[in-house]
């Protein structure tokens, strides 16, 4: 009698521990179920070659006509603000010249506005170059974010110190690093405007930066404001050319080429793994959007995109 309670007493305390054991599995399956689902969203914003275009296009019977204004676009970055945590805007250059705002009060109107939408950085494109370095800094202070200029060296200029060469974010836990390159000004820009300053090899420049921000400051994403262009019948360095040619790259952002895209270009790089290119055409008539997804549990990031056309019936959707 005391062998057979003996033994269902072992049995017992078999059974509870293969029942504690199970409990104890089911509960790691589950934190690290929910830990997966535990995403962190960052919504990468921006615009490019806007122009001095602070009211929408005229209806001029263009492809572009009745798009765009600051104010519509002010309306739908807010809304996304409201919708989304971690919203970060950029600007991949030119933001002057092409309307009599800039010829009035010289880009101090832009980069007000800019201001007051709260972009995080931008890049020098061409035009910015338009009324000289000293034009650039009149109205420098008017911009409340930085400018990321990495292959324009201002060291013997008047805008030396005023530009970085790269900056980091953290948003949520996931660090961001941002570069900028700008288009060889040579030709495009009379030489007296930009004396003093060296264009450095975009390629050289990308390669020691993509490997610092990425290996060195440990970088989650890796961002580029670029104003090479979008693709050339040439070898000229182009934003394709740049993303098959460098590794580290999650996203381009580019300019220079007034290039409008449903969608960004998926380039391999020469790791094999995907960079995107995206590029919202001219003059603010698209604002670009694209969404990486980081799940921390799996170390893995996904991607969605979506490039908004700025138009009258925005403003009827945004009101809805």
């Amino acid at each position: 009698m005391v062998e057979l309670q003996s033994l269902n007493r072992r049995s017992f305390i078999r059974k509870m521990s293969a029942l504690g054991a199970f409990f104890a599995f089911d509960y790691h399956v589950n934190k690290l179920e929910a830990s997966a689902r535990r995403e962190i969203q960052i919504t990468i914003l921006h615009t490019n070659d806007v122009h001095s275009r602070i009211e929408p296009f005229p209806m001029d019977g263009s492809k572009v006509q009745g798009l765009g204004g600051v104010a519509r676009r002010s309306t739908l970055i807010q809304q996304i603000r409201q919708e989304e945590k971690n919203v970060m805007l950029f600007d991949a250059g030119d933001m002057f010249q092409g309307t009599p705002y800039f010829n009035l009060f010289e880009g101090k109107v832009e980069l007000e506005l800019m201001s007051k939408l709260r972009y995080d950085a931008g890049t020098f494109g061409n035009h910015e170059f338009d009324n000289g370095i000293n034009g650039i800094l009149k109205h420098f202070d008017s911009a409340h974010f930085p400018f990321i200029t990495s292959n324009y060296d201002f060291s013997d200029t008047a805008l030396a110190g005023k530009t970085k060469e790269y900056i980091t974010f953290v948003k949520d836990g996931i660090k961001i690093g941002l570069f900028g390159l700008g288009v060889n000004v040579e030709g495009l820009v009379d030489p007296n405007n930009y004396l003093g300053m060296r264009y450095l090899d975009p390629l050289e420049v990308t390669t020691r930066l993509t490997d610092k921000l990425k290996n060195e400051l440990k970088c989650d994403l890796i961002i580029c404001l670029s104003h090479l262009g979008y693709a050339y019948q040439d070898d000229t360095i182009s934003d394709l050319k740049l993303a098959t040619s460098t590794k580290d790259i999650d996203l381009i952002i580019g300019g220079h080429t007034h290039t409008f895209l449903d969608r960004p270009t998926e380039v391999k790089n020469l790791d094999g793994k995907i960079t995107l290119v995206n590029q919202a055409g001219f003059g603010g008539a698209n604002l670009g959007r694209i969404d990486f997804i980081f799940n921390p549990a799996t170390k893995s990031k996904r991607t969605v995109f979506n490039n908004y056309t700025i138009s009258s019936e925005m403003d009827r959707q945004i009101v809805a």
